[in-house]
């Protein structure tokens, strides 16, 4: 008989009597007497053959499973979720010109909330204001060039050397006319900046708050497929345009059209339609000419943007796993891949400052061909004795006065542009990515709960690739649960499911007699406190990373919850103890420090459904014995339900029932005695890890 036949019957014979819901006060490591194999290489042999095999059964009913046509318990096809990495939320999407203008228009409309704001009429009234100073500058501003030729036509009359006569007397009303309406346009302009800066500033802040808070509540679809880099970078550029945008809009856009209106009128009034109609023309071929070549232009900063977000993107994925570079000696392809997307960003911005050069001489050829041709038709003027050589300045100083708000406002304009696409994305990420939101009817869980029952739950991450398929078990309330199977079977998306980071297809998942989609999300996650397998710390001291289970606790309670966790004594070693930064996501201590880390930060959050996932993966033996006796006695001390994510079997040969995954359903379930009995899956991953450890002793015991 083989090593592993031998084993088999050993193993078996040694189950102890089934008790089917049983209450054990630890969770023991296995430690049943060993079966030393023939130190062989046929029991090797024997070994690998058995599980190859096994290897191939699971794959051939996965493959089988695949092949059938997957519906519901209703006889409705089955409709998997959309995949997480199918698409980059933060790329923009090729857009044609009419989705795009309904697209600037949502976003100024939603941005002019934060300007005339319902029932704040102290926003409102800083706004009124501000068009005052706006008006009253526009209307001084006008002025100048009429005092202008006052000035010169007083000054333009035959004076008598003899004669007392003085400047003053002559023309200095008008010339202290002339001082006070170009101050006064130019003091009215910056008291209109800063009344306005405070209704800037506070629209950058909503907006940013508003998306930091939705993508807080965003779900684990949308944070698997973004990237941190790019999505900074994103909400960085989209709230800096923010203030010029309302500020283009309210104090840039309305005055300047103001400001040609006026100019228009007097050049009419004064010295007929002719003046009138050039200057017209000129403002509508000007406006054109920047439109079009603006809008030609706005693929080019685009692309930018894209280059910009991947450069982002790709650098601070390097430094976030700067280990793995180190590891496999990879910085020169890091920086080949950060200087490709560099050399993007570069020929989208040679594009956007050449087309600049060309926008701004086709401006100024236009402009100086109005200015010209008036120049001459007031010149003409002179010569016929209808005009004096004050008018000529006028016309000049209007026009030309002109020139100011115009190049401005085709640089509002291509600015706009800019910024609506820089905010194109930020919009679109709070507008497309929606949070989980609570049903009209939900309701707070009830507690406590009987039992949480799964009920022909169906879900997929990729519609190619069903996770579960009609799965349905029930986890009582008060005892210790654990779920195994093969990877990628679906154990850990049984708390992505529970949690509601995602929604199953069909199905049902109760908690007690309430559906989790009828429960109150705040009260459904209060309830459920989770240990996971990769523990995410802050860049913070240990403390905090504590605490931050619940931060309504104070420091005691802290530290002994870390006393429970068996973690107290290697933070005491700590340079500064609980004052220690564990720096970004807690590279500066170890992986089972980690991991205690997160199990004293759950036991300090007090809830009544505790989830292990692999809590105690990074943990040697003995650390991890003792952690689980403290878990055990914490867990029999309020009676929790608790969750254990196991692919050590022997951590979870004491719970109160084992549910065996395999294939998207429950393939047995029972406890570890009982499932040795049947002989099932269960049975041969029990073997498959058991013969591993034997072989390790072996090479262990051959080496010393």
């Amino acid at each position: 008989m083989s090593g592993l036949a031998r084993q088999t019957l050993q193993v078996s014979a040694r189950c102890r009597p089934i008790h089917r819901w049983r209450s054990s006060p630890t969770i023991f490591p296995f430690s049943a007497t060993r079966t030393r194999y023939h130190p062989s290489i046929t029991v090797q042999i024997a070994s690998r053959r058995f599980f190859r095999n096994l290897a191939s059964e699971d794959n051939l009913k996965k493959g089988n499973q695949n092949d059938q046509n997957t519906h519901n318990t209703q006889g409705k096809p089955f409709t998997p979720t959309s995949d997480p990495h199918s698409s980059n939320p933060l790329e923009p999407s090729q857009v044609t010109a009419a989705q795009e203008r309904r697209s600037n228009w949502k976003i100024v409309k939603n941005l002019m909330v934060n300007v005339w704001p319902k029932n704040d009429w102290r926003t409102r009234g800083t706004v009124i204001l501000g068009f005052v100073f706006l008006i009253s500058g526009k209307v001084l501003n006008v002025q100048v060039p009429l005092f202008f030729k006052q000035i010169i036509d007083s000054l333009n009359l035959p004076l008598d050397p003899s004669s007392s006569a003085t400047v003053w007397t002559i023309a200095g009303a008008t010339i202290l006319g002339y001082g006070a309406a170009r101050i006064g346009a130019t003091v009215f302009s910056e008291l209109l900046n800063a009344v306005f800066a405070n209704i800037g500033q506070r629209a950058v802040r909503k907006v940013a708050r508003e998306t930091f808070e939705q993508l807080l509540h965003m779900d684990m679809k949308f944070h698997l497929a973004r990237q941190t880099g790019g999505l900074t970078r994103a909400i960085d550029r989209g709230t800096k345009g923010i203030t010029f945008l309302l500020q283009a809009i309210l104090f840039r856009i309305v005055p300047t059209a103001l400001e040609i209106s006026m100019v228009c009128g007097i050049l009419t009034y004064k010295f007929g339609w002719d003046f009138a109609v050039i200057t017209a023309g000129t403002l509508a071929a000007y406006a054109w000419f920047t439109i079009r070549t603006t809008s030609w232009r706005t693929q080019f900063r685009r692309d930018a943007n894209k280059a910009d977000q991947r450069a982002a993107s790709s650098s601070v994925d390097s430094l976030i796993n700067f280990e793995a570079v180190k590891h496999f000696n990879n910085e020169k392809y890091e920086v080949e891949q950060y200087d490709k997307h560099l050399r993007d960003y570069e020929k989208s911005s040679v594009k956007i400052t050449t087309s600049l050069a060309f926008l701004n001489s086709g401006q100024n050829v236009i402009f100086s061909s109005a200015l010209t041709m008036t120049m001459l038709m007031a010149a003409q003027g002179v010569a016929n004795g209808t005009m004096t050589v004050g008018d000529l300045v006028m016309i000049n100083q209007l026009i030309f006065q002109l020139s100011l708000p115009l190049n401005f406002l085709g640089t509002i304009y291509r600015e706009l542009q800019q910024n609506l696409l820089d905010m194109e994305v930020l919009f679109k990420l709070r507008e497309e990515n929606p949070p989980i939101e609570d049903s009209p009817d939900a309701q707070p869980l009830h507690l406590p709960i009987d039992s949480i029952r799964f009920e022909n739950v169906n879900f997929a991450y990729h519609p190619s690739r069903p996770i579960f398929t009609n799965l349905s078990f029930t986890i009582p309330a008060g005892k210790r649960v654990a779920f195994v199977g093969p990877s990628g079977c679906g154990k850990s998306t049984i708390l992505r499911l529970l949690f509601r980071f995602y929604e199953p297809t069909s199905g049902r998942i109760l908690l007690g007699s309430q559906d989790i989609s009828k429960i109150q999300l705040t009260s459904l996650r209060e309830a459920i406190g989770v240990v996971p397998q990769d523990t995410p710390l802050f860049h913070a001291d240990v403390m905090h990373n504590v605490r931050y289970g619940n931060l309504g606790k104070g420091e005691e309670e802290a530290v002994e919850a870390a006393k429970k966790a068996n973690v107290h004594e290697a933070i005491g070693r700590l340079p500064e103890g609980y004052k220690t930064k564990v720096g970004e996501r807690g590279l500066m201590i170890s992986g089972g420090e980690k991991q205690r880390l997160a199990v004293a930060r759950v036991l300090l959050k007090d809830p009544p459904i505790l989830f292990f996932d692999e809590a105690t993966s990074a943990l040697d033996a003995h650390t991890e014995a003792e952690l689980m006796k403290n878990i055990s006695t914490a867990l029999l001390h309020k009676s929790r339900t608790s969750i254990f994510i196991a692919h050590r079997l022997r951590t979870v040969v004491e719970a109160d029932l084992i549910v065996v995954l395999q294939d998207g359903c429950v393939a047995e379930q029972g406890t570890h005695e009982e499932l040795l009995r049947k002989g099932g899956l269960y049975y041969r991953m029990w073997m498959q890890q058991q013969a591993a450890a034997e072989l390790l002793q072996e090479e262990e015991e051959g080496v010393n």
